[in-house]
């Protein structure tokens, strides 16, 4: 939980995502493996995997000297260690000392392109493992990546399948796959049943939406927001500030008695806001 405010935990209903505990290291590490192996067997031919089956065959009825009966289940992990000694897969020792320098570097903002004077970088040491983050739009994965790094449960949401799909890669070569979703939904229709410590927001991914759709979209997460949490509507990427859909300004009139604290350089450099303890959690009243 953001440090000194209280949270609620999800629920958990049906398909709902819900608080994890923090995992292990050697957790990751198998993740670690897994994916590695998986990756190698999508991108092999077939024929090639074959082949290492029979690899496997042979070498198991070499050491096996008939002490025990060769199972699928045996023969699919001895193909599982061929393929790790193929792709000469770090020990847990050598991958926990890589890890750790990995994971230090991507706790600081300057590994995913941006400075300690960006609205997102204050809050990630107040928040706590486990804590659920929502970043909406694939524009913020930079952001979502970087709190992804601190242990939360960072859920990253857009219309764009492709988007996604390119996220959840990036997750994966980040080795924060743990601790990340991306998801593919229908701003307005549909949203995951989470209960967000913070919410970060790429305006630019509301911008073909109409002004009543994105006030009720921001109304839904700001009632799905426990008192005390924060919702950082990001400034544009510097690459798009000559030409975007949607300026961070143009949400701030619908926080409404939340604690809003403004971007100092320009109006376009975003704002962050608090919603007030014991606020009650009702939907705001907008029209078009």
């Amino acid at each position: 939980m953001l440090t000194s405010l209280p949270f609620e935990q999800a629920s958990k209903t049906g398909m709902t995502p819900v608080r994890r505990a923090p995992r292990s290291l050697k957790q990751e590490y198998q993740e670690f493996i897994l994916q590695r192996l998986e990756e190698y067997k999508n991108t092999v031919p077939r024929a090639e995997l074959l082949k290492i089956g029979d690899e496997a065959v042979r070498e198991l009825q070499t050491s096996a000297q008939d002490q025990y009966l060769l199972t699928e289940v045996l023969l699919l992990e001895h193909v599982d260690r061929i393929i790790a000694r193929r792709l000469r897969l770090p020990s847990f020792p050598r991958w926990r000392q890589k890890h750790r320098a990995l994971r230090e570097a991507q706790r600081e903002p300057t590994h995913w392109g941006f400075d300690r004077t960006h609205p997102i970088v204050p809050w990630a040491a107040r928040l706590e493992p486990g804590d659920v983050i929502v970043v909406l739009g694939a524009a913020a994965l930079p952001e979502a990546l970087f709190l992804a790094a601190h242990d939360t449960e960072v859920f990253l949401l857009d219309q764009d399948l492709g988007a996604v799909e390119a996220a959840e890669g990036r997750a994966v070569t980040e080795q924060l796959a743990g601790t990340f979703q991306a998801l593919v939904i229908n701003f307005g229709s549909w949203f995951p049943d989470l209960s967000p410590a913070l919410v970060a927001i790429a305006p630019g991914c509301l911008g073909h939406l109409r002004a009543k759709q994105r006030a009720s979209l921001i109304a839904d997460l700001q009632v799905r927001t426990p008192s005390g949490g924060v919702h950082v509507v990001l400034p544009p990427p510097a690459e798009h500030r000559e030409v975007i859909p949607l300026a961070p300004e143009a949400l701030q009139s619908l926080y409404r008695g939340w604690q809003v604290q403004r971007g100092r350089r320009s109006k376009r450099s975003g704002f962050t806001a608090i919603k007030p303890p014991r606020q009650h959690d009702t939907a705001l009243n907008v029209s078009e």
